[in-house]
């Protein structure tokens, strides 16, 4: 078959690139727009994003490592369910549109199910009266890997904790191994103009776009770093654009932010930006908040390329236009991250309403009897958001949040939230609970483990229903981090202000893993930064 050059559009198509790509020599920047940063997020995005200006590829996150456990829900309810049905409800509003421009588009909204979002994808099409090549990404489903992958020597060691996935105690419902870019470049390459994938790295939904349209090799290190940077900037959606921004006052457009673009060039270095006349911020201080999303040491590791965070150069180019430049790369570790989800059992709450004089006796009044009419262990927080002298009747109150967690469902549910009940004329004056007597609920319980990336395979589904084996990225010799100097601190004079007005923040989270990231907002204030907050002071912040 006839492979379409990258950016090619559909037989009888104009090409949106004609008039743009150089006659000779590297390719013009492609230009891949976010419409997704999660599960739920904005579903007119998508529209907006092919609607509102030049695009070459349409992409979409929908998985976190909690989704993939709502999906596994959904799945045992309707085995054919499993993927993000609110991606075909987006592609509905664009899909024709996207044909006729030639847009790519590119999601990991597969979940555990790609082949089935695959099969929708097609008859969504054919009631729309549309021909599509729709490939999927198959491979990372580990679940029936694990015990043979145990048996074989890989502990699969919490990455957090240490401990060994024997030591789980319950089976896995999901196991997932994200992959990398290679496979989505390999679709693109055989003329797909839908990708869908399950579990990949968040920012290879942009990596391979940019390598397919550029060309690059799996060697080319530094590209494909700058490709990650990028794809790790618009992963969130708006929180490129003023989204969740802890310097909100410097969006001075409130309207619901512009999703963010992508303006990825042959050497990896991109812009980001927005289409004209959409609302929020594209500025040094929106876009150095999501690079610190997620994120831990300066070497941000991944299945295709491990990219040194610390060479990177940010520059305000214009207005809602930041350039990212300077991104070095290196080999792979030849080891895959894998998000484990298993039950970790049932779990209730019930909370009650404190008001008025001494918040603290009556909360002790409430523990005393719900020991006394539920003899199991429980766990409480007393949520101290009352206050003197309330103007309201909100300020006035206090929350006593009370919790059960066990396998039983006798024990852990009506037997603990009725028990809870039982004491409304018996216990503190003033005596409210927030809700009726429930039932227990099942709770995922997230574990992050690593595996050799030759026990996981890339398979690409092409439109045609071929399988195609795509190979691993060898590892290499390990990338070498710039290194980080923490200054002394200096004996200046200091006067006492909110760390928020010097400092910038933004955290995120892997499951049961959260971090944050910081930044200083000057020149002069990083190396008192640097000195200042050691991990001893962050606990004690915390």
């Amino acid at each position: 078959m006839t492979i379409p050059s990258p950016g090619a559009p559909r037989p009888g198509t104009p090409d949106p690139a004609s008039s743009r790509a150089a006659a000779s020599g590297p390719r013009r920047p492609v230009l891949i727009g976010n419409a997704s940063g999660f599960y739920g997020d904005r579903l007119a995005a998508a529209q907006q994003q092919v609607e509102g200006g030049e695009l070459d590829v349409l992409t979409g996150d929908y998985l976190a490592e909690l989704t993939m456990y709502l999906l596994h829900k959904a799945r045992l309810k309707d085995p054919t369910a499993g993927f993000a049905t609110t991606f075909l409800t987006q592609l509905e509003t664009v899909l024709g549109t996207c044909l006729d421009r030639g847009i790519k588009i590119v999601a990991n909204a597969g979940g555990l199910n790609p082949s089935g979002l695959a099969e929708q994808i097609q008859a969504l099409a054919a009631r729309l009266g549309l021909h599509v090549a729709a490939a999927y990404v198959d491979g990372d489903d580990l679940v029936p890997a694990l015990p043979g992958l145990v048996a074989a020597g890989h502990p699969l060691t919490h990455l957090d904790t240490g401990r060994p996935w024997a030591e789980a105690g319950a089976a896995a419902v999901t196991a997932n191994a994200y992959l990398g870019a290679w496979p989505l470049v390999t679709a693109l390459q055989s003329g797909a103009d839908v990708v869908v994938t399950g579990r990949v790295t968040d920012a290879s939904l942009v990596v391979g776009p940019a390598a397919w349209w550029h060309g690059w090799s799996t060697e080319d290190w530094d590209a494909l770093a700058g490709a990650v940077v990028a794809g790790h900037v618009i992963e969130c959606g708006a929180q490129a654009t003023g989204g969740n921004y802890c310097f909100f006052p410097e969006v001075t457009d409130r309207r619901y932010p512009g999703f963010p673009i992508a303006e990825v060039a042959a050497d990896g270095s991109a812009v980001i930006t927005k289409h004209p006349d959409t609302g929020g911020l594209v500025s040094v201080g929106t876009v150095t908040a999501q690079l610190l999303y997620e994120i831990a040491g300066p070497l941000y590791a991944g299945p295709d390329v491990v990219t040194d965070f610390a060479s990177l150069r940010l520059q305000q180019e214009g207005p809602d236009r930041v350039r990212l430049s300077g991104a070095r790369g290196g080999p792979p570790s030849g080891q895959v991250k894998v998000c484990l989800n298993l039950l970790g059992g049932l779990r209730n709450r019930m909370e009650f309403v404190l008001t008025g004089l001494d918040v603290e006796g009556k909360a002790q009044l409430a523990l005393d009897g719900l020991r006394e009419a539920y003899p199991h262990p429980f766990e409480h927080v007393l949520v101290r958001t009352d206050r003197e002298d309330a103007p309201t009747n909100e300020q006035a109150s206090a929350l006593l949040r009370v919790s059960v967690k066990g396998d039983d469902p006798k024990v852990v549910g009506r037997a603990f939230s009725g028990a809870a009940v039982e004491l409304a004329l018996a216990s503190y004056p003033g005596f409210t609970l927030t809700s009726q007597p429930g039932d227990a609920t099942p709770y995922g319980v997230y574990w992050p483990a690593l595996v050799p990336a030759d026990e996981v395979e890339h398979v690409v589904v092409h439109a045609d229903g071929r399988r195609e084996v795509v190979p691993h990225t060898p590892a290499g010799p390990a990338l070498e981090a710039v290194a980080v100097v923490r200054p002394e601190p200096e004996d200046v004079a200091t006067r006492r202000v909110p760390l928020g007005t010097v400092l910038g923040a933004r955290s995120g989270d892997k499951g049961g893993n959260a971090n944050v990231g910081f930044w200083a907002r000057t020149d002069e204030a990083a190396p008192w930064l640097q000195a200042w907050l050691t991990e001893e002071r962050f606990r004690v912040l915390l």
